[in-house]
């Protein structure tokens, strides 16, 4: 294992401490605890070590987060994170998770696929891993942070060459300001290899909460118990593709309930093969606020859980409000260039 940084603001609890032990193994670690003294991590490998107090906070830890995101966009460009995380309660966790992720991501910081973990209070969370590795519920944690640890020395991926791209939607072509940035996007993609899917109303039920063996029974047979053109089309194509493009209009701060759908029947596929090798991109347009809302959902529903990798700036995000006002957004050309040249230059595994 060569060097890590480990970003553990303040004073973590005893418990965090073995975590860090777990994932990093006794290698070289420079561990960071406040802001004083941040040194340049671009181009390193970060474990963000966190201890949440019972309201859910870490001072120490947004104050290292504004240090950074003062010294500019690129502050973490070419580093690679994971986040492990403790708090007293059941609480918080995966909220300040996604948030640390988002915030580094814009920052130039790459995710692997689950590239987080969680320990509240009782380690309650870790039940379900108990029933596969048998072992007592700290030993279970222990184990997922060495796993991480050995995961994020481990990842070099290397950028691929003519990739294939997918994109979902559920927008109208003549009404959708989140339609429209995207095909921005895509005239500086000319001759790539992309696929659209339109994902209509009626073509998709949501996902039922099969058991586990009903699940894994059905992906085995490449199908699933609902069938449909979740299976027949939507499926096959991402596990083709080398990177996922989310379309997402923000409906009150949240990803659209059709491609939410799209996303919890993603499990039938996730039983079968993960996800490790496949990006995941997203262009979110909200008429007022909360973009970042929605890229944290995608973060947390994708990549933490279905093992997505989250490339560098990962989300293109703006604000626009009646139809065709995202043509008005002062720079959003620009915006739309760079983020295309990013997604062909961050396609990797």
């Amino acid at each position: 294992m060569s060097r890590a940084y480990v970003i553990m603001p303040g004073e973590g609890s005893d418990f965090l401490q073995k975590m860090v032990g777990a994932a990093t193994g006794g290698a070289e670690t420079i561990v960071i605890r406040d802001a004083k003294e941040i040194p340049d991590l671009r181009n390193e490998k970060i474990i963000f070590a966190i201890e949440l107090n019972g309201a859910g906070y870490n001072i120490a830890l947004f104050e290292i987060l504004s240090v950074l995101w003062d010294r500019g966009m690129d502050a973490l460009l070419g580093a690679q994170g994971v986040v492990m995380i403790h708090c007293e309660q059941e609480l918080f966790t995966r909220s300040v998770a996604q948030n640390v992720i988002f915030t580094a991501n814009q920052m130039g910081c790459r995710f692997q696929g689950h590239p987080l973990v969680e320990a509240t209070g009782n380690l309650a969370n870790l039940r379900t891993w108990q029933k596969t590795l048998h072992k007592s519920l700290e030993e279970v944690c222990l184990e997922l942070c060495g796993r991480l640890g050995k995961a994020l020395m481990e990842d070099h991926p290397l950028k691929i060459e003519r990739p294939k791209i997918v994109v979902l939607h559920a927008s109208a072509h003549n009404t959708s300001n989140t339609l429209d940035l995207w095909n921005m996007v895509k005239e500086y993609l000319e001759g790539q290899d992309i696929q659209e899917l339109h994902v209509e109303n009626g073509t998709i039920v949501d996902c039922k909460g099969c058991s586990y063996t009903t699940c894994k029974h059905f992906s085995k047979r490449n199908s699933c118990f609902y069938g449909g053109a979740i299976v027949q089309e939507i499926l096959p194509t991402i596990e083709k593709a080398d990177a996922v493009v989310w379309i997402c209009p923000n409906y009150n701060d949240a990803v659209s309930a059709k491609l939410t759908a799209v996303i919890n029947r993603m499990t039938v596929l996730y039983r079968r093969t993960k996800l490790y090798d496949k990006s995941m991109f997203s262009v979110i347009v909200s008429g007022n606020s909360g973009s970042d809302s929605v890229a944290k959902q995608l973060i947390s529903a994708l990549s933490v859980n279905k093992s997505f990798r989250i490339p560098p700036y990962f989300a293109l995000m703006a604000t626009a409000n009646d139809p065709g006002e995202i043509q008005r957004v002062l720079g959003i050309q620009e915006k739309a260039k760079a983020f295309a040249e990013n997604l062909l230059g961050e396609i990797k595994a």
